[in-house]
């Protein structure tokens, strides 16, 4: 599920158990830049917002300080996926109830968009809003449900290509 001229971007928040600087946080915050200079040079990885600090904890998506934000773009769904799931990364999510609350709604989504476009923190929320609402879409999903990008989308049979 990969389609020339295109990169799928990700958004995933995470609503902390108590301030990044307390003792309780400690685990994930020593993590932050391994995982991070891991994704850095993963294959397929594209771009990740990130603060002068070099992570994005400072950036304050939400009214609430204790909601983080991670948006980033990968060359396609398998090689976030692989990411996702091995690795350090996946050593660190499996422990993210050590650090993290259950939402309650949407909390990671997955768009296409053009080779080269960089996503807003305003539109990231608004695809988990769009994810939240309607469930995936073309327009919002997840690596559970993903869609193919609009090029591998026009290719199969039965789509008409404008």
């Amino acid at each position: 599920m990969d389609g020339a001229g295109w990169h799928l971007a990700q958004v995933n928040i995470a609503r902390a158990l108590a301030p990044l600087d307390s003792p309780q946080l400690a685990g994930f915050v020593a993590n932050l830049e391994p995982v991070n200079a891991l994704a850095d040079a993963a294959p397929g990885f594209v771009w990740r917002l990130q603060s002068d600090e070099g992570d994005a904890t400072s950036i304050r998506a939400y009214d609430d300080e204790r909601i983080i934000v991670n948006l980033s773009v990968w060359d396609s769904v398998e090689t976030l996926r692989d990411f996702v799931f091995g690795g350090l990364h996946v050593e660190v999510l499996r422990r993210r109830r050590e650090w993290f609350e259950v939402l309650g709604e949407a909390y990671t989504a997955m768009w296409w968009v053009p080779a080269g476009t960089i996503p807003t923190v305003d539109e990231a929320k608004g695809r988990l809003a769009t994810l939240d609402a309607n469930g995936p879409t073309p327009h919002a999903f997840t690596l559970r449900s993903p869609f193919p990008s609009p090029v591998d989308a026009a290719a199969e049979p039965g789509h008409a290509v404008r």
